[in-house]
């Protein structure tokens, strides 16, 4: 009997609250979104056992080391940024220390794990820098330099990918007509790291070694704003997930 393969992602959730002014009068609305879904549902089409903590529930219930990490053969950062992560409600409002759950991220896929990171603008740097991964333990892993600044790209106009390296896992089958992103992260790929798949002059898919496990960089979205309907709806956003998150996890 096969052995069930486990995800954990985390991110990929926002609030909004809305001021609405109507002359002297105004009222606030407040609105809670997922953009996990489209991520997700491929994922459990290939079997993967998925486990997803909002960036709310992350910021208490993500790991704190490796061994709870080791649960997964995969884990994934989508649109969350460090703070969330290294600050814990523990840490922030009774000033408990804790451990640095970037370090056990790290200690994780040195010792086999697999890890994955999503863009957004709340993954790499992000915009005007918020997301603060640059120099932390997760920079280490990822097969990729980050920018010190905003690394947003923004491409209104769209955007077209082109596989670099036809004869990788990550992109077996998928072909070369990929749809339009409307943007990505800024990054550079580290000595060593296998760029897949690119953007215009810039990296779209990174991946590589580190210690026993493996780490890709995916610059752009998996859901909206940067993919657009065309590219979730795409028939190979499923496999390309799968095969990214099964490579990363040492397929």
């Amino acid at each position: 009997m096969s052995k069930t393969r486990r995800v954990l992602i985390a991110g990929e959730s926002w609030t909004v609250h809305s001021i609405h002014q109507k002359g002297f009068d105004s009222f606030t609305t407040t609105e809670y979104a997922e953009g996990v879904r489209w991520l997700r549902s491929a994922l459990e089409e290939g079997g993967w056992e998925v486990t997803y903590q909002p960036a709310h529930v992350a910021a208490r219930d993500f790991p704190f080391d490796a061994a709870a990490l080791s649960a997964y053969d995969c884990v994934m950062l989508s649109d969350i940024g460090a703070n969330t992560l290294l600050l814990h409600p523990d840490t922030f409002v009774r000033s408990r220390p804790l451990p640095n759950r970037l370090e056990a991220i790290r200690d994780y896929v040195l010792a086999g794990g697999g890890f994955v990171m999503v863009g957004g603008y709340l993954t790499f740097q992000g915009i005007e820098a918020k997301a603060r991964y640059r120099g932390t333990a997760v920079e280490e892993v990822l097969p990729v330099h980050i920018e010190a600044g905003d690394d947003r790209a923004e491409k209104p106009q769209g955007i077209t990918p082109k596989v670099d390296d036809e004869a990788h896992p990550i992109v077996a089958s998928i072909g070369s007509d990929w749809p339009d992103l409307l943007g990505y992260n800024r990054f550079a790929a580290k000595d060593h790291a296998t760029i897949v798949v690119t953007v215009g002059d810039d990296p779209l898919i990174v991946a590589g070694q580190f210690g026993k496990g493996r780490s890709v960089a995916f610059a752009s979205d998996c859901g909206p704003h940067w993919a657009p309907p065309a590219f979730v709806e795409w028939k190979g956003y499923a496999r390309l997930w799968q095969q990214i998150v099964g490579w990363a996890a040492g397929a």
